[in-house]
């Protein structure tokens, strides 16, 4: 017997990719239901071969269902998501609200997958920033390897991370660079992100950072180790999908660069593509649709003691938001619900 698997937000750019995922990964489920807003009810969505209706959040009984992946945004999650676990059904929530709460596990099955087991507190678990989890799936290894001190990233993250309003936004605001008149004023972002790069993602906060740095900070702590110290500075670039990060690593004891590719290599979700030759890195394009967190440009940094640079990509819809989720409702079905 299957799991009966609900997914709330079904026609966003996150929940369509979750559909896709469970389907290509034969997710054991019995029955998908596909969950939206009012105004998005009757819509088709695919999963697999099949074509489901979306049918209204609002009123929805989700007794009787065992996983609910929620990528409906913090607003409507604070809604629906303790009565769905009120009604029994895990909800596995792709926004921000429950990740800083220490009762809810915020979880990356590959680097902290015993947490799941306190899905019981709240039944509900959490899923991190897309930033944040292609940088742990490479920080843990190595973590565990040669305890890591501070981490400083930069990253360049796509305009999918805000939504298809954003995908749009880059898209018309491009064409209209090389036709006159018909120019796009910003709207979704600060300034022109067409043929530009934003510094900014998210709102400031008084230390000066943005709430996404902020929000890299503390989910490093919480999921691989609360001593590592992080600074992160966070840009949006013209890109429509994939998260890019330079990271610099400071460790307590000293790794070799050729120790920590093959460590790498060996961790699981990860893909390292280190060629020291033009075109031996990967790029956004390369790691769209893909399910592995790529790394590549693993060097020696000889400006601090024992310190490490390197370069990781991701699918932000899928490693980033829609995989992690599905790969949570895997590691909880194996290791609690059993089902399926």
């Amino acid at each position: 017997m299957g799991y009966k698997v609900v997914v709330a937000g079904a026609t966003g750019n996150v929940g369509r990719e979750m559909l896709n995922i469970l389907a290509e990964r034969q997710f054991p489920a019995d029955e998908v239901v596909a969950l939206a807003s009012r105004r998005s009810i009757g819509t088709e969505v695919s999963y697999g071969d099949k074509t489901l209706k979306c049918k209204d959040i609002e009123g929805f009984d989700f007794t009787g269902c065992d996983i609910a992946l929620f990528a409906i945004g913090s607003d409507a999650t604070k809604t629906y998501a303790p009565i769905a676990a009120s009604q029994g059904c895990v909800v596995i929530d792709n926004s921000s609200l429950y990740r800083y709460d220490p009762e809810i596990p915020l979880v990356v099955p590959e680097v902290n997958p015993d947490a799941v087991e306190d899905y019981r507190n709240k039944m509900i678990i959490a899923n991190p920033n897309c930033s944040t989890a292609q940088m742990v799936v490479a920080l843990k290894p190595l973590h565990d390897r040669a305890r890591i001190k501070r981490v400083v990233v930069s990253t360049y993250q796509s305009v999918s991370g805000a939504g298809k309003e954003g995908m749009d936004e880059l898209w018309n605001q491009t064409k209209g660079v090389y036709v006159p008149g018909q120019e796009v004023e910003p709207k979704k972002f600060q300034k022109q992100i067409a043929f530009n790069v934003i510094p900014q993602i998210d709102v400031f906060l008084d230390s000066g950072d943005t709430k996404e740095e902020w929000k890299m900070v503390v989910e490093t702590k919480k999921i691989v180790d609360p001593a590592i110290k992080v600074t992160a500075t966070c840009v949006r670039v013209p890109v429509f999908v994939g998260h890019s990060e330079s990271v610099n690593i400071e460790f307590e004891d000293f790794l070799d660069e050729d120790e920590a590719r093959d460590i790498l290599r060996e961790a699981p979700g990860i893909l390292v593509i280190d060629k020291r030759e033009p075109g031996g890195y990967s790029t956004p394009v390369e790691c769209v649709g893909d399910f592995a967190t790529f790394v590549s440009r693993i060097r020696q940094d000889v400006t601090v003691e024992n310190g490490l640079n390197m370069w990781i990509v991701s699918d932000n819809l899928r490693k980033g938001a829609a995989l992690n989720a599905v790969q949570i409702a895997e590691l909880l079905g194996n290791r609690c619900l059993k089902k399926g």
